[in-house]
């Protein structure tokens, strides 16, 4: 089996792409069977088994060699992060590449348009009560959607993260595969939400003991949580573990790049808020196709802002990872 590799210069490469012109070679360190494509011989990668930084090779069967992450730490931030944001990432959209994503993207959001308001009951007849049985298909099919949505935001921040200009591509690995990813990517972002608001559960479980009622404290404390949000989905996304969400990972990169973290913020309170207008919005309440057609592609713009924040994110590894902690 071929494990996959992930290239500094952000390329990602799975066994079922592999094709002519492909270099193979072992994991220096754990022995996996790696390949990628022989134009990237000589960059830096690292093993998805064993984490294990090498030199690919440029030929098969090559011993690559190993290296020390301090060898490619960056002592200095990298200039050039708001023109990343503003103007080159708006480049994915004209990208011939990026088609299939985006189309992925766009069939998520329909489904969750179109079939997220398909709740109904069934009501069974009884002798003495009738049995009103939920049917929650639409709840399903937005979770669904969602969770394909937060599974390909994560690997845009993480291909954006390692330098991929280009969106990454869509590779669902089978049906359980997907479901699985689909799960997953819910259950890191409840627990990143949780995690970012925990200070704000505890002041309402107190104010709940005491009795005080605090309204306009507890509204700016659960804002002033979410303002970290994007670093905390930056540090799971890139670390790929739960446990780096410390006050220490959170902190010291938001405030020792504040006005870049700024513009990540915006950007995903500005996604949150179009999210929160259009979600009661239902195409089946008699909508006139005027306004079926402009609420849609008002989503549709809402998750191409949410691409560019997500790549915000990314941005914000590539060009300030000097300042975080770990």
């Amino acid at each position: 089996m071929i494990a996959r590799s992930i290239l500094d210069t952000s390329i990602e490469y799975r066994a079922s792409s592999i094709k002519n012109m492909t270099i193979k070679f072992n994991c220096p360190y754990c022995n996996a069977l790696i390949a990628f494509d022989s134009k990237h011989a000589g960059k830096r990668a690292r093993c998805q088994t064993c984490q294990q930084l090498f030199i690919i090779p440029s030929k098969d069967g090559e011993k690559p060699k190993k290296f020390k992450t301090e060898e490619i730490e960056i002592a200095e931030p990298v200039p050039g992060f708001f023109h990343a944001v503003f103007v080159e990432s708006w480049k994915i959209f004209t990208t011939q590449t990026n088609v299939t994503p985006l189309v992925f993207v766009a069939l998520a959001v329909c489904t969750r348009f179109f079939f997220g308001h398909l709740n109904f009951t069934i009501v069974i007849p009884g002798r003495a009560t009738s049995i009103e049985l939920p049917v929650p298909l639409g709840t399903i099919w937005t979770v669904a959607a969602w969770g394909a949505l937060f599974w390909y935001y994560m690997q845009v921040i993480y291909s954006t993260a390692f330098g991929i200009e280009e969106l990454p591509e869509v590779y669902l690995g089978g049906f359980r595969k997907f479901m699985w990813n689909i799960l997953k990517s819910i259950y890191i972002f409840l627990m990143i939400l949780l995690v970012v608001e925990l200070p704000c559960i505890i002041a309402y479980v107190v104010m709940r003991k005491t009795g005080l009622d605090w309204p306009v404290f507890l509204t700016i404390l659960k804002l002033a949580c979410l303002f970290f949000f994007p670093i905390a989905i930056l540090t799971v996304a890139v670390g790929k573990d739960l446990t780096m969400l410390r006050p220490d990972y959170l902190l010291i990169p938001v405030f020792s790049a504040l006005k870049p973290y700024l513009v990540v913020a915006a950007l995903l309170i500005t996604v949150g808020a179009l999210e929160m207008y259009t979600k009661q919005f239902n195409p089946s309440d008699k909508a006139t196709l005027l306004s079926i057609t402009g609420y849609l592609f008002l989503n549709l713009a809402i998750q191409a802002i949410a691409i560019i924040a997500m790549r915000a994110i990314g941005l914000f590894y590539r060009h300030y990872s000097s300042y975080l902690p770990w």
